[in-house]
């Protein structure tokens, strides 16, 4: 909400304008002279002919309009709240298809989701994400990516927030006080930016009914004690139902048929369930799930050593090496495999690529 300052001048003329707070002296005294000409205009206006008045407005509106469009540069390269990036769409998907690797589903799913709530004017609800699988399989990595094509600061910007369970929430006899400071921080940063985004990583080890502390702010509500939640976005990282994802894999593996062959309705309403009855989901019987606010479940699927492959050959490239078949080879075949007799998933995911590269660089 912007800041305005009062002016009073002559015959009881009042103004509102945009404080000066956060500017330059040089600029914020420019804003001040333009708003007091715009002041005095109505109240001059008997005594001034129309040429002279019809200048003098010109020239305060100028000024007004060059400290406009500076705000407006400002917020090219930097985060302001109501100047996110209009979602590109191809952009989007050219980021997911170059870092993000053996999750069709997922693509398809966080493109669709993503590009059109972002694009809708009047969005009924919150965007509600919850992104299920084996750790390394590119949870975090998508979490990322969204924030990035939606702020230019990325998890950095001012209006990007991030809660892990183990750091923000580590008691389980605080979980009274955890669930007030869990709703005033998000009542907080919504109040000053609608369009927030609110990422929850370890959900599997949050406690039990913690997370329905917020059912409020992603329910159907127009305002919710004057305020919209409508515009903000949701996004929940866990583990929980990552056996049920990966035996769904293996049996399509098993049956000969092609990875890129699965489709989200093989595995979305069996992981919604095993979620919602898992006690270690931090979904355990949530109302979250119970009353529909998830708007999607989205399943990472357990990378295979052709993925694990990729994975290296995008760290490479993202440290400015070129990208050697031979070091690619030895860091994916450093990597376990499971299940014991066809050692086809990678059993952190990409998650220790990074690492084991430092060896042969």
């Amino acid at each position: 909400q912007e800041v305005t300052c009062q002016l009073r001048g002559g015959s009881g003329c009042v103004a509102r304008v945009p404080c000066a707070r956060a500017r330059s002296p040089r600029a914020g005294m420019k804003l001040m002279r333009a708003a007091l000409v715009l002041l005095l205009l109505p109240c001059l206006a008997e005594a001034v002919e129309p040429i002279s008045l019809g200048l003098a407005a010109f020239g305060a509106v100028s000024a007004l309009t060059g400290l406009l469009s500076s705000h407006r540069l400002y917020c090219y390269f930097r985060d302001c709240c109501g100047h996110a990036k209009l979602l590109n769409s191809t952009a989007l998907q050219v980021d997911l298809d170059r870092k993000l690797f053996g999750q069709h589903l997922v693509k398809k799913v966080v493109i669709k989701a993503v590009t059109g709530f972002q694009r809708n004017p009047n969005p009924k609800k919150p965007l509600t994400l919850s992104l299920h699988g084996w750790t390394g399989t590119g949870k975090n990595l998508v979490s990322r990516i969204i924030a990035e094509n939606i702020y230019k600061g990325g998890l950095k910007s001012p209006y990007v927030h991030q809660f892990v369970s183990t750091l923000h929430f580590p008691h389980i006899l605080d979980i009274d006080k955890y669930q007030d400071q869990l709703q005033a921080w998000i009542r907080g940063n919504v109040s000053m930016c609608e369009s927030s985004i609110f990422i929850f990583d370890e959900m599997d080890k949050m406690h039990p009914g913690l997370i329905d502390a917020i059912k409020p702010f992603l329910d159907y509500y127009e305002q919710l004690d004057g305020i919209s939640y409508r515009r903000a976005i949701f996004i929940f990282l866990s583990n929980a139902g990552a056996e049920k994802i990966t035996q769904i894999a293996l049996d399509f593996w098993r049956s000969g048929k092609q990875r890129e062959e699965l489709q989200l309705k093989d595995v979305d309403p069996v992981l919604s369930v095993t979620v919602f009855n898992n006690k270690n989901s931090g979904f355990w019987h949530s109302s979250l799930i119970d009353k529909n606010l998830i708007d999607y479940f989205v399943p990472f699927l357990p990378l295979e050593y052709r993925h694990v492959k990729m994975c290296v050959a995008e760290e490479l490239r993202a440290r400015g090496y070129v990208t050697d078949p031979e070091i690619i080879t030895r860091v994916a075949e450093e990597m376990t495999y499971f299940p014991k007799a066809e050692k086809i998933y990678s059993d952190k995911g990409c998650k220790t690529v990074s690492a084991k590269l430092d060896f042969y660089l």
